[in-house]
């Protein structure tokens, strides 16, 4: 399969969105959407992809600023771990607490469970849950790569003292879940550069 990656900065905490579609289906998915719906859309129209379903890895305001509106122009489903269900409703309150606007919430389609494969757009991407970040953040591997959301970033990992946060949880993940997968597989994180496991494996500060 010939599949399309794109890394697309969103919303005004500047969250990588990930854009993953195969050229054969003209199907796509989104992954952690913060914002910027319409610019979103443009890539989507440009590459000549569908948008059939958005899946978060936690949900926080910032990863799901977008969700709605790509719901509402395209049909998408909207699928995110059930720990953090509350996360998604609460998101207003969230957002107006860091001075931000939120728009319309959106509605949540499926619920993912830890471990399981889904199959969608012609991908097939694992479910890893990695509470610690939030109660129900999740990381999301497809072949050598892996998006980790705020769970893991480039020489740092997620905060703990936002909703949801429990920082011996998060380091639990991500030594147990992440650190335990191959060195060569690409992160790609919610914020910043993309890194690998052996790059943090050796030269993260916090683990």
């Amino acid at each position: 399969m010939n599949l399309i990656h794109e890394i697309i900065e969103t919303g005004a905490l500047q969250v990588n969105c990930q854009l993953l579609g195969s050229e054969e289906s003209g199907e796509a998915l989104l992954i952690d959407p913060g914002g910027d719906a319409h610019r979103l859309l443009q890539y989507l129209q440009r590459l000549g992809l569908r948008l059939t379903h958005i899946l978060n890895t936690h949900g926080h305001f910032d990863h799901i600023g977008a969700v709605a509106e790509l719901q509402q122009k395209t049909g998408c489903q909207f699928w995110i771990h059930e720990a953090d269900h509350l996360l998604v409703e609460a998101a207003p309150v969230h957002a107006a607490s860091w001075g931000l606007p939120f728009g319309q919430l959106p509605r949540i389609d499926r619920t993912l469970h830890d471990n399981e494969i889904v199959q969608i757009a012609g991908l097939s991407l694992q479910v890893i849950h990695t509470p610690g970040h939030t109660q129900g953040g999740v990381c999301l591997r497809w072949g050598n790569e892996m998006a980790t959301g705020d769970t893991l970033f480039a020489g740092s990992v997620g905060r703990t003292d936002l909703p949801g946060g429990n920082t011996s949880r998060l380091l639990h993940s991500i030594r147990n879940r992440l650190l335990a997968l191959d060195d060569s597989i690409v992160c790609h994180p919610g914020h910043g550069p993309s890194t690998t496991i052996g790059r943090e494996r050796r030269s993260n500060p916090y683990l």
